[in-house]
């Protein structure tokens, strides 16, 4: 066995020994331990992407070296590995940006905690991301949720406790219907593996039996893993919990937590069950009108917001809408385009509640729209990141945000039966994300002739102007480079199945 394939195995160990030891450390000694290492994993998950790419193949590695039952194996393609680089980019961009605001938001006494959550939240995705087996999925989507949940309320307001409280509430409902189709697959099947029970669903459909029980496992472990991503109308608990919790924490949450999720819910319909399987019954359909819906009324939502935090969390129900739409048409162009798009929204939503929190320092930390009046000449480095992420995410030209939206349409024109849905959808939802986001940047860029707030500098905030520049830098890479990353993800998809 080569050394470059204990990586995953490495990059979940690593992350989930750091917040051991970051729980005994203090706060400076924690927060450098993480930044290096979601450093490291990032590196090494660069190069494992690098040589899975320039391989065309994927590996399974034997934890333990037992094989199923006793054992557990994690799978990693170029897909996968690619998938845990741009996790740890996009969270230690976020770590550093909201660096600041943690030391005023949170207990002194509670950074070494924070950083266990986080260290916790990285364990799980990657483990989401790479794991073979779907009880072990399982355990780490309960992980994950226990930091997250731990993310949200660390701020101790009340708005965050009642919003983590809804969010566990959801999210357990979630997690029950995921449970209860798992333990149906494995009355169906007898394997917890992906790949055996690939095998074991093949055989079961070539022969023609228990095709309703196996669509109903199906259908539960989709709505449960739809419902924990916010899927709309399952989304009561996100506005309050990215709109009250620190930046970092919605950031990580809107960027990542639901996006773990739906990478999941794409390893279940292509390694479990059979892609085609899944596009000829009626599940995908389901998700795409939910999805529909979630483009519409997540805007509506968003442009009837004045708090600018809780406007981006709306937009975040809108994106999430975007994805499952793709998953909905059920073809591989979709499917691509719904992977490019998790990308698209982790770069640029991070982006924007980066760039919100530097316009509300200089508003008098008012997140209202009057308030924020001219924000953009007091504080120009995030008035020009929320510029970008607002660009991107209406679909600018050389913006990740336009290539997502690009990929939608062609994906729409070659799918007879959703192409009019699709793209009328398409077209009103980007109407709706033009009036909200332009809106805002018109407010911050409109001059106040007197003002009191004080005036910010990129070289009296270095660290957080690196952090804006870095994601900007990011969207547009992710915009110039299309053509390169549809290719990754759809040879990534091809050795997914």
């Amino acid at each position: 066995m080569a050394f470059y394939q204990n990586i995953p195995f490495f990059s979940i160990f690593l992350a989930m020994f750091s917040g051991t030891i970051s729980s005994v450390l203090p706060r400076k000694a924690a927060r450098i331990l993480n930044v290096v290492v979601v450093s490291l994993i990032m590196a090494a998950s660069a190069v494992l992407t690098v040589i899975l790419y320039g391989q065309g193949r994927s590996y399974t590695f034997m934890m333990g070296h037992f094989p199923a039952p006793f054992g557990n194996e994690i799978r990693a393609g170029a897909l996968e590995a690619g998938m845990a680089c741009f996790f740890c980019l996009i969270m230690l961009l976020s770590m550093l940006g909201g660096r600041k605001k943690l030391d005023e938001e949170v207990e002194e006494t509670k950074h070494n905690l924070y950083y266990v959550l986080v260290n916790l939240l990285l364990s799980s995705l990657l483990a989401m991301v790479y794991t073979n087996d779907l009880f072990t999925a399982y355990v780490f989507v309960e992980i994950n949720t226990i930091a997250a949940c731990g993310l949200i309320m660390i701020r101790q307001i009340g708005r965050t406790i009642e919003a983590a409280v809804r969010y566990m509430i959801l999210s357990l409902l979630g997690s029950g219907l995921f449970l209860v189709g798992l333990v149906l697959l494995y009355d169906l099947t007898g394997h917890l593996l992906m790949s055996n029970i690939q095998e074991s669903v093949g055989m079961l459909i070539e022969n023609g039996e228990y095709t309703i029980p196996l669509l109903v496992t199906i259908s539960l472990m989709s709505a449960g893993l739809a419902i924990k991503s916010a899927l709309f109308p399952f989304h009561a608990w996100l506005p309050d919990a990215y709109g009250y919790s620190t930046v970092s924490s919605a950031a990580l949450l809107s960027s990542l937590v639901s996006k773990g999720y739906i990478f999941l819910l794409i390893k279940i319909y292509y390694r479990v069950i059979g892609i085609d399987f899944i596009r000829h019954n009626k599940l995908i359909d389901v998700l795409f009108i939910f999805g529909l819906s979630g483009m519409i009324f997540g805007s509506i939502s968003a442009i009837r917001e004045n708090d600018i935090r809780r406007m981006i969390a709306y937009s975040s129900v809108a994106q999430i809408g975007y994805i499952y739409m793709g998953i909905g048409m059920g073809t591989q162009d979709a499917m691509i385009a719904s992977v490019y798009h998790i990308l698209m929204h982790g770069a640029t939503k991070s982006l924007l509640f980066i760039a919100a929190i530097g316009l509300t320092d200089v508003s008098g930390y008012s997140r209202q729209f009057i308030q924020i009046t001219g924000a953009g000449y007091r504080n120009k480095i995030a008035g020009v990141g929320f510029t970008v992420g607002a660009l991107s995410m209406v679909g600018f030209p050389c913006f990740s945000g336009f290539i997502s939206k690009l990929l939608f349409a062609q994906a729409a024109i070659h799918n007879t039966g959703k192409m009019l849905p699709t793209l009328i959808v398409l077209g009103i939802s980007t109407i709706l994300n033009a009036i909200y986001f332009m809106k805002t940047v018109l407010r911050i860029y409109t001059p106040v002739a007197d003002s009191d707030y004080p005036v910010l500098h990129m070289k009296d905030q270095k660290l957080y102007s690196g952090v804006i520049i870095a994601f900007v830098i990011t969207n547009l890479l992710l915009g110039l480079t299309s053509v390169f990353i549809e290719e990754w993800i759809r040879r990534g998809l091809i050795v997914f199945g």
